[in-house]
């Protein structure tokens, strides 16, 4: 049967882990598990072949770790090929030897993909296209040899996950399913829901989304109904068998089959479709659930009907009340912006950003079109700065399907696209883009007859673009319409007709609709009056958007009193709240830090500088990840003030603040390694103007063990660690206990910071901390990584577990009686 209709059909299943059962099977510490596919290729196939007999329908090739930077070939090394050659073979061979009355008619094989176990840019060093052809590398081969679905699983970031589906979807048509790595909180190492990873993956087009690793059933079960609430696919539930803990010398989990059967029927009942395991998990934990679960009927997968779009971490749906679009980072108009992009002053743009998101702005309009630059470029650039200091979502807004499209890519989440209409050439261009990268997109009410003047006409190029959009597969809840308000001094029922069209494209069409609401009183005095009363007008009528300056005060009043009004601010807390910052007189907007200010009124400019009330521009800079900008009013900052005071009393009190809310999930990850390069930025401009010292802080080794290739955390840790001051000796990966040994001897060193993501690597972790206590016990050695507990920690005799990298700072800080 085709896989996509048999996983509509009813129940899937999945494997359960390679990795602990091959530590069962005596893989030795730090070695790699996919060449087993080579070395011990009977016991691959054995595997494989045992979860087939329990009931798996689909059995992934031993390939998750397989990429370009594990295996390259080269000084007598295995090549990526020659591993995934092998691993399909293993699970092909496996198909073919099952055997018993739990082997499935219906069986598949798929290719296993992991994470490259580095952070993308702006967060890590990874080129997303670098990460996109290493993706293809490993997946090309793995459809070249048989895959039948390609399985993308324990991804911990949005942007990973979208450049492992891109890279699939360009070469393969195969069934594409997405697993993601989700906390106790519910959310993954960059903060992205389950609502948010499945709004993108939604739009990316993928077969089937969930969650795996890091949780067991119990908890795991708690993150279904958030998944099938989103998802417009099957939702896949694989947890591990438990947490990992020490008996003697073996490590077990604590979830035997029985439970875990039971636990994943009740994932049925929550929406579940796509049934496996994680870690710790065996092909007795496969056959329970299948034995459990196979007489159940499924919940239907919902149908999304909501038009959305999202950051990494945030969602703005259409439809509950009127969004506001930010559009002052669009040079039409705008000298100091036009300014700004001809001479590369990101600062001024980043200073925009925030401004508009503390004003109110749901969505950021982003506009860089100036015919002398490399627009393009340029976008993406602006795209990716800004993602890294603002989790608004971002309307991408260009005339240019090449910037379009690298924007689209470039954009971690699912964008809103600006524009298209119903001239053929444009929809040719436009649509496919959205199939591909998923948007929601802005389409203009005109076609090659231009703007009609009736709200008819307008209704029925919006129905002539519903009809298109649908025969690229894009859904009308991804399209918002924009029927484009006319000016009034140019035509007096101007603003009837515009009106009049939004109503028949709600009423009709069922539609979205969005303005330009300023162009309305072009060529009028005052224009901000009657452009807010046209506001008002436009929201009575349906009106879900509005592309905005979020300064205009008579406009920001319009909008909270409607609210009000309408009945959508309980208890008018948002306009008790708005009036209470508003002042009579003028006052000027936050400055842009850095590079000049832009003036501002009304209560949006009001809230922007309450918020950098009492605290330094600097310090707003840091918390708000702006690197440039920290550096800029630094050097202001050491004409009228002591280096070490600015140290103590600006950058280190940010830092906190900014860690505080991490470790209260408050704040994500992105904010935080943007606030800690925006340190760093700071830090160096001081230290510039301080005399030349010998004093260091103490010295930290930080290592991935011995195995592991994954270095995500181990590299967050350092950089939080050389931001509060200390000497980090950052060993890299795949390092043999007895290098890390040698260089605490030479170097003297009270600690190290020991990292591990693959449960196989874990014993290369207890044999590091097992040599350094044996030269010397007082050495102190914290460890983290997904698959590591306390009870684990404590049973590999680390001194301190770090679930968090705050943790580990906090901990050094400790050791060395810094707190």
């Amino acid at each position: 049967m085709d896989l996509r209709e048999k996983i509509k059909k009813g129940l899937f299943y999945f494997d359960g882990a390679t990795g602990s059962q091959l530590q069962k099977l005596g893989i030795r510490p730090g070695e790699l598990p996919e060449i087993w596919n080579i070395t011990h290729k009977e016991d691959i196939i054995h595997l494989g072949q045992s979860y087939f007999e329990a009931g798996a329908n689909g059995v992934a090739a031993n390939t998750f770790g397989a990429n370009p930077l594990k295996y390259d070939g080269k000084d007598g090394h295995y090549s990526l090929r020659e591993i995934v050659k092998s691993g399909m073979e293993c699970a092909m061979e496996a198909r073919r030897r099952a055997k018993g009355e739990m082997v499935q008619e219906d069986r598949y094989v798929g290719l296993d993909v992991g994470s490259l176990g580095k952070l993308l840019k702006p967060l890590g060093d990874l080129e997303f296209e670098t990460a996109v052809s290493y993706f293809k590398e490993v997946i090309s081969l793995g459809t070249e040899y048989g895959a039948e679905y390609i399985l993308i699983e324990t991804m911990n970031d949005s942007l990973e996950s979208k450049a492992a589906v891109i890279a699939a979807k360009e070469v393969t048509d195969v069934p594409i399913f997405v697993s993601n790595v989700y906390d106790e909180t519910h959310k993954t190492m960059t903060g992205s829901s389950p609502a948010v990873m499945t709004t993108i993956m939604n739009g990316l087009g993928v077969d089937a989304v969930g969650s795996n690793c890091s949780l067991g059933p119990d908890k795991m079960l708690e993150i279904v109904p958030e998944l099938y609430a989103n998802a417009a696919v099957p939702v896949i539930f694989m947890p591990n068998a438990g947490m990992p803990k020490m008996d003697g010398d073996r490590v077990i989990y604590d979830v035997g089959p029985e439970e875990f059967a039971a636990l994943a029927v009740k994932a049925v009942e929550s929406g579940a479709r796509l049934l496996g395991g994680c870690c710790g998990t065996t092909p007795e934990h496969i056959r329970q659930t299948v034995l459990a679960t196979r007489e159940m009927k499924p919940l239907q997968v919902k149908e999304q009907t909501k038009g959305r779009i999202a950051s990494y971490n945030t969602i703005t749906e259409f439809g509950n009340r009127p969004i506001l679009i930010g559009e002052r980072i669009n040079p039409t108009g705008k000298k100091k912006l036009k300014e700004a992009l001809r001479s590369g002053d990101m600062s001024y743009i980043l200073g925009e950003a925030v401004k508009q998101e503390e004003a109110g702005a749901d969505v950021l309009d982003v506009n860089v079109g100036l015919p002398e630059i490399d627009e393009t470029a340029v976008l993406c650039d602006t795209v990716r700065e800004l993602q890294a200091i603002t989790a608004l979502p971002l309307q991408l807004d260009t005339s240019s399907p090449v910037a379009m499209e690298a924007a689209l890519r470039a954009y971690n989440g699912k964008a809103m696209i600006n524009s298209v209409n119903g001239k053929e050439e444009v929809m040719e261009a436009i649509f496919p883009l959205v199939k591909k990268y998923g948007g929601f997109v802005v389409a203009l009410t005109l076609d090659e007859g231009g703007i009609p003047e009736t709200a008819e006409g307008r209704f029925k190029i919006a129905e002539k673009i519903v009809k298109r959009a649908a025969e690229y597969g894009i859904k009308k809840s991804d399209l918002i319409f924009d029927p484009l308000a006319m000016a009034v001094s140019s035509d007096s029922k101007a603003a009837r007709g515009t009106l009049d069209a939004i109503k028949l494209i709600k009423e009709r069409l069922g539609c979205y609709c969005s303005l330009g609401v300023s162009n309305v009183s072009f060529g009028l005095p005052k224009r901000e009056i009657i452009t807010s009363v046209f506001f008002t007008m436009a929201m009575e009528c349906g009106l879900d958007a509005a592309i905005m300056n979020p300064f205009a005060t008579e406009m920001m009043k319009s909008y909270k009193c409607f609210l009000t009004l309408a009945g959508l601010d309980d208890n008018c807390i948002g306009y008790i709240e708005y009036a209470d910052k508003m002042e009579v007189n003028t006052v000027q907007a936050v400055p842009a830090t850095g590079s000049g200010s832009a003036p501002g009124s009304g209560a949006g400019a009001d809230k922007a500088a309450e918020n950098t009330a009492g605290a330094s521009a600097l310090g707003f800079a840091i918390k708000k990840g702006m690197s440039e900008a920290a550096a800029e009013e630094t050097k202001k900052l050491l004409g009228v003030k002591d280096a070490m005071a600015i140290i103590n009393e600006d950058i280190i009190p940010a830092l906190n603040e900014v860690g505080i809310g991490f470790e209260k999930k408050t704040i994500y990850l992105p904010q935080l390694l943007m606030s800690a390069e925006a340190a760093k930025a700071a830090f160096g401009v001081v230290s510039a103007s301080m005399p030349e010292t010998s004093s260091k802080g103490p010295k930290v080794i930080m290592a991935t063990v011995k195995g592991d290739i994954h270095d995500i955390g181990k590299n967050i840790v350092v950089a939080l660690l050389k931001n509060y001051g200390f000497e980090v000796i950052d060993m890299g990966k795949d390092v043999p206990p007895e290098k890390i040994v040698d260089t605490v001897k030479k170097e003297g060193i009270r600690l190290v910071g020991l990292s591990a993501l693959m449960t196989t690597t874990v014993p290369a972790m207890e044999e590091t901390i097992k040599q350094i206590h044996e030269y010397d016990p007082t050495v102190k050695v914290c460890v983290g990584g997904a698959v590591l507990t306390q009870e684990y920690a404590d049973m590999i005799h680390a001194d301190k577990y770090a679930a968090t990298a705050m943790d580990t700072v906090r901990y050094a800080q400790k050791v060395f009686g810094m707190e």
